[in-house]
């Protein structure tokens, strides 16, 4: 019967009823990379995204005595510019910079995003994504690399390339731009909202550049697009508490047509994907589904 049908949706432990994209907040990974690379950049940490940055390679966290390990042994990680760090997606870079700016400043910077947002409605309410409050050193460390306690909607990472895309201008979400009759003729419209300034024009253009980078010469590679400028940022973020359960993979992007003027933004995560943990990642998984995604958006 339909209840029964019904039930069996409710109590189906991988939850197709939920919206992903905006109800379901996860540990965001190395994405949150931008968040906090705009913070770098905006306070004045550092002066440009090829500036070499303070990084010991490996880092240990402040008043701790656990090293930070990246992915890649071989990066060149160590006093990584913030280019370099985004492409090879260097965990030392990343922690050391958010010890370095702390807390405060970092939940300003995510804030600015849309971070810890408790009414955002799309019109549907979305989630909140979350910076959190209260940490020693060695967890706003950890907050850099998009682990600890920060967690975020797809739809969030995707407000944050769609910012960085925009010059700094962050627009307001809305799920539906217009309601049409059966003739196609408009009955009620939803235009775009006022854009909020997130970043520094100036900012945004280096962070741009320094995602083309990822995805040109770095770990987004299969979101290449011929003819289309994109960028992106690759993500693995751990499932469990003691990281024993599949990580989920992340990718959150943007691509611009120069010759259509047509641009997009876009955020993946594909979770519990059942993939062998050295085959889970960011590349791998989520980026060919953005890079498809964005390919159908510039043909309109």
């Amino acid at each position: 019967t339909d209840g029964d049908a019904w039930q069996k949706l409710l109590d189906d432990t991988s939850k197709p009823l939920v919206n992903r994209a905006l109800r379901q907040p996860l540990p965001p990974g190395s994405t949150f990379k931008l968040v906090v690379a705009s913070a770098a950049l905006e306070n004045g940490l550092y002066g440009s995204v090829d500036e070499p940055t303070d990084s010991p390679d490996p880092y240990t966290l402040p008043g701790t005595s656990t090293v930070l390990s990246n992915e890649n042994p071989s990066a060149p990680c160590e006093n990584a510019t913030l280019r370099t760090a985004l492409q090879y997606s260097c965990n030392n870079v990343f922690a050391k910079v958010a010890a370095d700016l702390g807390q405060d400043r970092l939940k300003a910077m995510a804030d600015a995003f849309g971070f810890d947002t408790e009414e955002l409605d799309v019109p549907v309410r979305a989630s909140q994504s979350v910076y959190p409050t209260g940490m020693d050193k060695a967890q706003t460390a950890l907050t850099g690399i998009g682990q600890f306690e920060v967690t975020a909607t797809p739809m969030q990472m995707a407000m944050v390339s769609a910012a960085l895309a925009n010059g700094g201008e962050l627009a307001s979400p809305h799920m539906v731009s217009k309601v049409t009759d059966s003739d196609g003729s408009t009955l009620q419209e939803f235009p775009d909202g006022d854009t909020e300034r997130v970043v520094k024009a100036s900012t945004a253009k280096q962070l741009r550049s320094a995602m083309v980078t990822v995805v040109d010469e770095g770990t987004g590679s299969n979101a290449k697009i011929d003819g289309a400028e994109v960028g992106g940022k690759t993500g693995t973020a751990q499932n469990g508490v003691d990281n024993s359960n599949t990580p989920y993979a992340w990718f959150t992007s943007y691509a611009k047509d120069d010759s259509t003027g047509r641009q997009v933004a876009v955020a993946v995560v594909v979770e519990d994907s059942g993939a062998a943990r050295s085959e889970v990642s960011g590349n791998g998984l989520a980026a060919p589904i953005a890079q498809k995604m964005m390919k159908a958006a510039l043909k309109g």
